[in-house]
């Protein structure tokens, strides 16, 4: 309630929060159960509140008493940028501290230490790669503008995230929906493709490319539905879309992953 009040003394404001803040949790069974601490999860109010919260416990802190020191939060997850091994294991022993004083503490197997190796860090480490946002952060073979390879340290989508995507997709069931034609079904995926392509296409987007190859198998099973000629023939379905690609490229959003094509709209 203190990170609250340096921002409003408005007096109705103040007075729902800390009932938000301490109004009991109804168990699945009726059963009430007090709370002493934390936001309640699932409120409205939550993210916002929490966020403020850690403006204060670590952001403010951090600039305070680690200038040096670059970082990134989004809501509970955070990267610092160490220079050295020494200085993250300082900084770790630092922080688990100030969330102490705030009755909070690091979760025990996010937080970790992680050495961005790349051509120019060719050191070993037990931690090369880490997850944010749903990215994956890890060393990778690029090339640079004149053809050369070497090695970055850069995002793609996550294993986690690409899976989410696939299990998404499987959920539409496309091959089931023969009550739309072809454009129909695009448009309603579209939306959702767009969103995929472009937050996640911005890195590596052949990883990218490799988790939506699961909307294809979908297309080519609805076609063999939808249309006799298709039906028992595999082969001649892939051929069928292969045909629909190459007069209408632009008709599913993931398309643009096979192209080297920039953010694409919704509209």
């Amino acid at each position: 309630m203190r990170a609250v009040r340096r921002h409003t003394d408005c007096a109705w404001v103040l007075l729902y929060i800390e009932r938000w803040l301490k109004a009991p949790v109804s168990m699945p069974d009726g059963a009430l159960v007090s709370r002493e601490k934390g936001t309640p999860q699932g409120a409205v109010v939550s993210p916002i509140l929490a966020n403020l919260f850690l403006h204060y416990a670590f952001d403010r802190w951090m600039k305070e008493n680690n200038p040096d020191i670059p970082f990134e939060r989004y809501a509970d997850d955070a990267i610092c940028h160490c220079r050295s091994e020494a200085q993250a294991l300082s900084l770790r022993q630092a922080l688990e501290a100030r969330l102490a004083a705030c009755k909070l503490e690091l979760h025990p197997q996010k937080t970790k230490i992680v050495y961005c190796k790349d051509s120019n860090r060719p050191n070993g480490y037990p931690e090369q790669r880490f997850d944010f946002l749903g990215f994956t952060f890890r060393p990778r073979q690029s090339m640079n503008r004149a053809g050369k390879l070497f090695v970055s340290f850069s995002p793609a989508v996550s294993d986690k995230a690409a899976k989410a995507m696939r299990e998404d997709v499987r959920r539409w069931k496309l091959h089931h929906r023969n009550d739309l034609d072809l454009e129909k079904i695009a448009q309603w995926a579209r939306p959702i493709l767009v969103g995929w392509v472009n937050y996640y296409g911005r890195f590596h987007r052949s990883a990218l490319r490799r988790a939506l190859r699961t909307v294809d198998p979908f297309i080519v099973r609805w076609a063999q539905r939808k249309y006799k000629r298709l039906r028992g023939h595999a082969k001649r379905a892939w051929g069928w879309l292969r045909g629909v690609k190459s007069r209408q490229p632009n008709l599913f959003a993931h398309w643009s992953t096979e192209s080297p094509v920039g953010a694409i709209g919704a509209g």
